[in-house]
């Protein structure tokens, strides 16, 4: 019983440091090597054609990417 009281409260501390570190930097946790984005690949599946929901992306991104070339500054 005194392991289990032991290892819970290590978890509960590790918990409670990363909420804290997420209440100061306003960031959310993330990998250290940059995920799938870092060795080239877009998306998870290896389909040719991409879902619905991946072209609503894309083309949000394209509105999106229109707009900030039109502004004038």
């Amino acid at each position: 019983m005194q392991t289990f009281l032991i290892t819970f409260a290590v978890f509960l501390l590790v918990v409670l440091g990363m909420s804290i570190g997420y209440i100061v930097k306003r960031r959310s946790i993330s990998g250290s090597c940059g995920g799938l984005g870092s060795i080239g690949i877009e998306k998870e599946c290896d389909c040719p054609e991409p879902c619905d929901n991946r072209k609503k992306k894309m083309a949000e991104a394209a509105r999106l990417k229109q707009l900030q070339e039109q502004r004038i500054i």
